[in-house]
């Protein structure tokens, strides 16, 4: 992965807004099926009309916008996670909701989830999360999921070989060197029904295994692979009671070990790890501190960790690299600006956030982003703008920091 050698690089997160068309060809497929050469075209043009935009834009490690990846106007956010239940065998669709998903065991004294319907926040915030006028989302609640019902493979490879070849034709196209393609981690895929394995640690193991095919498909392309991973952090919102943040990590860590096995011998240095707090529009009052996980996101195998530093919940705790030690072979790419708000940030602000992770880390080894993915959450009108606004004040970070 690039570093920050001689001026401030910027990517961003993930999911980037879709074509009217590609979104409604998604939603024809989800109900009475389309033809595939049509979606594949339409896939591709989309890819390469997203990577040279970013590049236009400003941005330096673009990414394909997960457009190979489902959103429909029944679904349209997501897309990190909700791609990965056509690529596993052993699912079966059944009228589960996330307030229906329940572990079914672990350690003796683990923590354990609460259903996806239990988050403390939604509690707090009963009134505003069932005020259709509120302007708070609900985020997946009404969706239905799959049950793991078989053993768990992983059948996407003629899918991923088709969003890597349409990728890279795309990047060869607007003539960039480096890009970065999206999979879903274990511990996030396995926040779904198990019906099949004895334990939910069965269960996240058995994900590491099969993800591990996709990891390998987008790292042997020559691509940089992104790492999804929100319920490192998010986790600690659907346990209820509210466990001890010493518990919370040693919970936590099974996750990090069974991520840090689906990637094995696979280079580091070309493997970037995004953690987040959740990213539907509502209150986040009871979010873990990264002070209280920092650790635990470093003891990812990966060379970059991508984590949300710019919207109102998180943006102090730039403070806390004042005092991590960052190993020297790991650059951090902190979220300037925000799918939070459809505030557009000026470039002035996105720059002194960006400065003070550099007087905290080292300048070479900031390269700044956008706090998750902005398809889907924002208009693409505001999208575009926000990710104009982080390259602006990434070169006024350059002038401060390479005076």
């Amino acid at each position: 992965m690039r570093a920050s050698t001689d001026r401030i690089l910027t990517t961003q997160s993930g999911s980037l807004p879709r074509p009217d068309h590609l979104i409604e060809l998604n939603w024809a497929r989800e109900q009475e099926g389309v033809d595939d050469t049509e979606l594949r075209r339409a896939t591709d043009t989309a890819v390469a009309e997203v990577v040279r935009r970013q590049r236009d834009t400003g941005l330096d490690v673009v990414g394909d916008g997960e457009q190979g990846k489902t959103m429909s106007r029944r679904v349209n956010f997501g897309s990190w996670w909700l791609y990965s239940f056509g690529r596993l065998g052993g699912l079966e669709t059944a009228q589960t909701s996330l307030t229906e998903i329940r572990p079914r065991g672990g350690e003796p004294g683990e923590v354990q989830l609460s259903s996806f319907g239990e988050r403390r926040d939604r509690e707090l915030f009963a009134d505003a999360y069932n005020d259709p006028d509120s302007g708070v989302s609900t985020g997946a609640q009404g969706s239905v999921f799959p049950v793991c019902r078989g053993p768990l493979t992983y059948t996407g490879h003629e899918a991923v070989r088709a969003d890597i070849a349409s990728f890279r034709a795309a990047l060869d196209d607007a003539g960039l060197d480096e890009g970065f393609m999206t999979a879903i981690a274990p511990g996030s895929c396995s926040r779904i029904g198990n019906e099949h394995y004895d334990t939910d640690d069965e269960f996240l193991h058995a994900c590491a295994e099969a993800m591990r095919e996709e990891y390998r498909e987008i790292i042997d392309a020559g691509l940089i692979l992104q790492l999804d991973d929100p319920c490192i952090a998010e986790n600690w919102d659907q346990i209820n009671p509210e466990p001890t943040v010493e518990n919370y990590r040693r919970f936590t860590m099974r996750r990090v070990e069974a991520l840090n096995y689906a990637i094995r011998d696979l280079p580091q240095d070309r493997i970037r790890f995004h953690l987040c707090w959740g990213s539907w529009h509502g209150p986040h009052t009871t979010d873990i501190p990264m002070r209280d996980i920092v650790d635990v996101m470093l003891a990812v195998n990966a060379g970059a960790y991508v984590f949300e530093a710019g919207n109102v919940r998180h943006e102090h705790e730039w403070k806390v690299w004042r005092d991590v030690e960052l190993p020297s072979d790991k650059i951090i790419m902190p979220g300037v600006v925000s799918h939070a708000t459809n505030v557009v940030e000026h470039p002035e602000l996105v720059a002194d956030r960006i400065v003070r992770f550099a007087e905290g880390v080292g300048r070479e080894r900031v390269v700044p982003t956008t706090d998750c993915g902005l398809g889907g959450r924002i208009h693409p009108q505001i999208a575009w703008a926000k990710l104009g606004a982080l390259a602006e004040g990434a070169e006024l970070a350059t002038r401060r920091l390479w005076p």
